[in-house]
């Protein structure tokens, strides 16, 4: 019976991990490729995060850029983690797809990050700002579908 709990145990923890992180993009488990989350909001840019000053939220690493960032993160980690699990947010408002992005493209809407992907001559940060608001609208509505 013991050995039943412990098996029940495990299973639930690793389907609750697996379901909190299905849907953020993520390498390895780190989150952002690297880039700090709380810089984005706190310094209006972007910035490589140190692995030394690593979080953990629910199962995605995040680095920080400092001790003081470190702490802000700590302590409202869901103000900082980006938008629509760090993808794309153009590709989650115009077909609700999960692309990769560009973490240096970036653009702070209601306070959150939201991140675009910028490569081979597309930059989707550029499309997002002709149509924001029905982007927006659409973006939030895929990813509660997608997240549901």
């Amino acid at each position: 019976m013991k050995n039943i709990i412990i098996i029940l145990t495990f299973l639930v923890s690793f389907f609750a991990f697996s379901q909190k992180n299905e849907h953020r993009n993520l390498e390895d488990k780190l989150a952002i490729q690297g880039y700090a989350p709380v810089s984005y909001i706190e310094q209006k840019k972007a910035v490589k995060g140190k692995k030394e000053l690593a979080v953990n939220i629910n199962g995605a690493i995040y680095y920080t850029s400092s001790e003081k960032n470190k702490e802000f993160l700590k302590k409202d980690p869901t103000k900082y983690e980006p938008a629509y699990g760090g993808w794309c947010a153009f590709a989650m408002g115009d077909d609700g797809e999960k692309v990769e992005i560009n973490p240096t493209t970036f653009k702070i809407i209601d306070g959150k990050t939201h991140l675009f992907y910028n490569k081979f001559f597309s930059n989707t940060l550029s499309s997002w700002n002709k149509n924001e608001a029905k982007l927006k609208k659409s973006a939030d509505q895929n990813w509660k579908k997608l997240t549901n």
